[in-house]
């Protein structure tokens, strides 16, 4: 009773302070990350121990579906160059500088176990930065190539990962071996997530109740990366693959009253996941601090702390290195930085958006109990993301403001363009119909069309103005007569669902910030 009691006392914990974090406008994994620290030092918590071999599966396959889902091909497609260098550079850089490091720092510990560091400590976490850039809209392309870096740097990463745990349970490592091995992962985790996704989304398509869909979508994730790790292939390039291919599908294949409550649902779990993740590596660092000696204490932190400034330092200076490489070699440079200051300002947002998150936490905590140094690496784990989240995390949108990058109005002007497609096969679909109704949707399309093309959300207009208006009426009305008996709540609710899709359909589009 008392675990049930804790965990909801973070969750309840977790959502006033991601509350408070909207209202001082920083990302909550910064608050979350300090809530844990705190909850490690709270006498008579229990500690949460689950199977490592749950963890990785638990924390980071929903995420980084969510994340894939998401994603655009076109986008990455165009910014391989600057996601690539990320991917594979700077996640190499980062975990070879933090293998040395920690090998200096701690002699004693094998290099398989340094490497397994460095690259759980390697992939940053893009969602404190995106959380923080839609208050201050920057460039269009900044924001793709770090959501691209986010979803593909965790594969890279964890990939050396299970490498170097694997060589450390094996007890020795050859790259003669392990290179075949790993070609062969990734191209058989790529032929896996796509081959997975078309009979998952077909069936996925037949379900039309909302509670069994989503019950599917969850089942078959944990399902995709489950399989992946019983085949031997890497369940995070398996999952990525997997995400990628569902969201290609078209949208009429699911109907909207299932995709609108999945995205929420989605949303809302994958808070909860990094709420546990943050937590549970909280509770865990002060049975670690318990066990360990004053002097080992301190030299642990301190060791913590180098690692930290490592971690920083080479992504910094490998995306600034990278970006004016690409202005000299460009005569003019590209579009994204026409001289030697815009690559500067570009390069500096960049190299500072390394925040450390879920995925670090996960791969720390489901290391072997026997795994060596493993109080060191889930202390290091635990101070790097907290310490990126709070210099990084904190500092990122002073940076923003005072660099003052140019507005990037790409996604508006698509929308735009969407919007007016949208409407024109709208109109087009309704030739040759002169009923009245028909002239009346021909009118309101028309007009549409106008503000579309000034720019402006077409829903923002008088006739939705007025409905927006009446909702709320209309919302007594319905609430009077089921107070008053007249009907009972299943009406209620119908009714009141219908109001919510006509308020939700009438009000313009919210641009965050």
């Amino acid at each position: 009773m008392l675990l049930f009691e804790t965990i909801l006392g973070l969750l309840l914990g977790a959502t006033v302070l991601s509350m408070l974090a909207r209202r001082l406008r920083i990302p909550y994994p910064t608050l979350l990350a300090l809530g844990g620290a705190l909850i490690a030092f709270l006498p008579g918590l229990p500690r949460l121990d689950l199977p490592p071999e749950l963890i990785l599966a638990l924390f980071v396959a929903p995420v980084l579906l969510d994340a894939a889902y998401d994603a655009s091909l076109r986008d990455l497609r165009r910014n391989w160059r600057p996601i690539l260098s990320l991917v594979l550079v700077a996640v190499g850089l980062t975990t070879v500088a933090v293998a040395c490091a920690a090998r200096l720092l701690l002699p004693d510990i094998p290099w398989a176990a340094a490497i397994a560091l460095g690259a759980l400590l390697a992939p940053p976490d893009a969602v404190a930065a995106l959380a923080v850039m839609r208050h201050v809209t920057p460039p269009h392309r900044i924001r793709m190539v770090l959501e691209g870096e986010s979803l593909l740097n965790d594969a890279s990463a964890l990939l050396i990962y299970k490498l170097a745990v694997g060589a450390v349970v094996a007890g020795g490592f050859s790259a003669a071996s392990a290179l075949p091995t790993f070609v062969v992962v990734v191209f058989g985790s790529i032929l896996a997530g796509w081959a997975l996704a078309w009979p998952v989304a077909r069936l996925n398509e037949r379900i039309s109740d909302v509670p069994s869909a989503v019950i599917l979508q969850f089942v078959g994730t944990f399902g995709v990366w489950l399989l992946a790790e019983r085949l031997g292939l890497s369940g995070v390039v398996t999952i990525v693959v997997f995400g990628l291919t569902l969201a290609q599908r078209p949208a009429l294949a699911v109907p909207a009253r299932v995709r609108i409550p999945s995205f929420a649902i989605w949303e809302s779990a994958t808070f909860v996941l990094n709420v546990l993740a943050f937590t549970l590596i909280g509770l865990q660092i002060g049975p670690i601090l318990e066990t360990l000696e004053g002097a080992q204490r301190l030299e642990f932190c301190l060791a913590a702390l180098v690692i930290l400034a490592v971690v920083i330092l080479v992504r910094l200076v490998w995306v600034m290195t990278y970006g004016f490489w690409r202005w000299r070699r460009v005569p003019g440079g590209d579009h994204l930085a026409p001289t030697a200051a815009m690559t500067a300002k570009t390069g500096l947002v960049v190299g500072w958006s390394g925040m450390r998150g879920i995925v670090s936490l996960a791969a720390a905590m489901a290391l072997p109990a026997e795994f060596p140094q493993r109080d060191f690496i889930q202390l290091t784990a635990f101070v790097v993301v907290l310490g990126t989240l709070l210099l990084q995390g904190l500092t990122l949108r002073p940076l923003l403001a005072l660099l003052r990058l140019p507005k990037d109005d790409t996604v508006e002007a698509e929308i735009g363009l969407a919007r007016g497609v949208a409407l024109k096969a709208a109109m087009a679909a309704l030739e040759g119909d002169d009923t009245d109704a028909a002239q009346r949707l021909r009118m309101e399309y028309q007009e549409a069309l106008s503000k579309a093309r000034s720019g402006h959300d077409p829903r923002n207009s008088m006739d939705n103005k007025l409905r927006r208006q009446s909702v709320p009426a209309s919302r007594h009305a319905i609430a009077d007569l089921r107070r008053s008996g007249r009907i009972g709540d299943a009406a209620y609710r119908a009714v009141e669902e219908e109001l919510d899709w006509l308020d939700l359909s009438s009000r313009a589009r919210e641009v965050p910030g």
